[in-house]
């Protein structure tokens, strides 16, 4: 038996006792060192998302070493991150780049046990070798930062100017909202602005990627304004503020998955040739790339970053949940 933080009804995580992974054929068990809480692991905290449903040890934000393998390509004691998609690597999607659109994809912490634990299996093509320098510390941002990367990257072929000449709105101040301000502000980009109604993630927000930081409930964004928006939140109200705000021809990307569904101001997209973007996830090339993008501090030092021990996960996931905390992320250590 190994210990593990277990997600057992909503608003309820207890750390306990749980089976140890086996080792599989082709695959490999990783001791983990960092594991971050995502937005989608909340989602499920508050009973919101049956694809995962209580007993499941939750968590795909990881670094750590690998300690067991049944695969030629990684020993005992390397330092890895991971894939936490599961992709099966024949369908068309896989066989042209595109795996995180795979036909038969699964997910770590989704429909396998996941990172908060202090082991976790998984099979060897989703494993992603970091330097023996890189602190697990920074390698555990790659998941998140990959999600940023891999969205902008498929915004810029549909800007009308380069991203540099925009202004630019994030609306949500969460670990994908400051890391695509801090990715913006990377790449030259000096009209960013960041809408965040909590007043603690909004300062955070603000002095971290000195973006211009606002209240969107007490000061709504100019109408027809911005050339690039991005909604890193998913809720209706802030769909809503991202169509209003756009300005005719600019690029919407829809990050957030907040609401499940709900409706959009499609005559005013037609009309003002709106370009609606989504985008899921990030393929292992982008992972890849983001692991020397964190290694050359292109989302600067992540000093915005808390860090609690595995076995306080409880107490994590009721501060997020009360929205008690500034930090834009939070990981567990063991």
């Amino acid at each position: 038996m190994m210990k593990a933080l277990v997600y057992t009804q909503p608003h309820e995580m207890q750390w306990r006792d749980y089976p140890e992974p086996t080792l599989e054929p082709g695959e490999v068990i990783i001791e983990i060192k960092a594991s971050g809480i995502c937005g989608s692991d909340m989602h499920a905290y508050h009973g919101h998302d049956p694809r995962r449903q209580p007993g499941l040890v939750m968590g795909h934000e990881l670094s750590g070493e690998i300690h067991a393998s049944a695969s030629p390509r990684f020993k005992a004691g390397q330092k890895v991150t991971v894939d936490p998609l599961i992709t099966c690597g024949c369908c068309s999607y896989c066989r042209t780049g595109r795996d995180n659109l795979c036909e038969n994809r699964g997910m770590v912490g989704m429909s396998r046990p996941g990172a908060y634990a202090e082991l976790m299996s998984i099979p060897a093509s989703s494993v992603i070798p970091i330097p023996d320098d890189m602190p697990h510390t920074m390698a555990v941002l790659t998941e998140p930062a990959a999600t940023v990367l891999h969205a902008l990257n498929i915004s810029l072929p549909k800007m009308a100017r380069p991203v540099q000449e925009c202004k630019v709105l994030v609306i949500g101040g969460g670990a994908i909202g400051l890391l695509m301000a801090l990715l913006l502000r990377s790449r030259g980009v000096h009209h960013v602005d960041l809408a965040e109604t909590n007043p603690l993630r909004r300062a955070s927000a603000g002095e971290h990627s000195k973006a211009r930081t606002f209240d969107p409930a007490a000061e709504p964004p100019a109408e027809s304004f911005y050339d690039y928006v991005v909604d890193a939140v998913g809720r209706k109200v802030t769909r809503e503020m991202a169509v209003h705000a756009l300005k005719p021809g600019g690029v919407l990307m829809h990050m957030g998955l907040q609401d499940w569904s709900s409706q959009m101001d499609m005559r005013k997209i037609t009309l003002a040739e709106h370009v609606v973007l989504g985008t899921y996830t990030y393929t292992y090339a982008d992972l890849q790339a983001t692991v020397e993008a964190l290694r050359n501090n292109v989302f600067g030092n992540l000093d915005w970053v808390e860090y609690r021990a595995l076995a306080d996960g409880p107490e994590a996931f009721r501060i997020l949940d009360q929205q008690q905390t500034q930090a834009a992320k939070i990981v567990l250590l063991p």
